[in-house]
């Protein structure tokens, strides 16, 4: 059965950081990239970082470059999302979904969402 379980997230005020974690199984990792997506209240789902796991290649939202660094823990089968300079517009539920590659269209896989929160 496919897996992935997003943890990490909560209440920060703006200027501080979250790590969020998507720890996946079921799957064959190196296979896959792993993406993270958010959605916040009346707005519209927005990719976020992607990562492949193959050759780690990576890619930002220009909302978040600078700000965020996505890695990838291959041996833990594990995905971590280093959010720095957090903002109120962050505030989001973030999910991880896997898919062949970052370029996808559509995504097969997602976890359940972590909340995060950044009080101005």
């Amino acid at each position: 059965e496919v897996q992935l379980v997003e943890s990490g997230g909560g209440l920060v005020q703006a200027g501080g950081s979250l790590r969020l974690s998507c720890a996946a199984s079921g799957f064959t990792f190196d296979d896959y990239a792993i993406g993270w997506f958010r959605q916040a209240p009346g707005k519209e789902h927005e990719g976020v970082v992607c990562i492949s796991s193959s050759d780690e290649h990576t890619w930002y939202a220009d909302s978040v470059k600078s700000r965020f660094t996505v890695s990838s823990d291959n041996a833990k089968n594990t995905v971590y999302l280093q959010m720095n300079s957090l903002k109120p517009e962050d505030t989001a539920i973030y999910y991880c979904a896997a898919e062949l590659q970052c370029i996808a269209t559509s995504w097969t896989y997602w976890g359940q969402g972590t909340q995060v929160t950044v009080s101005s």
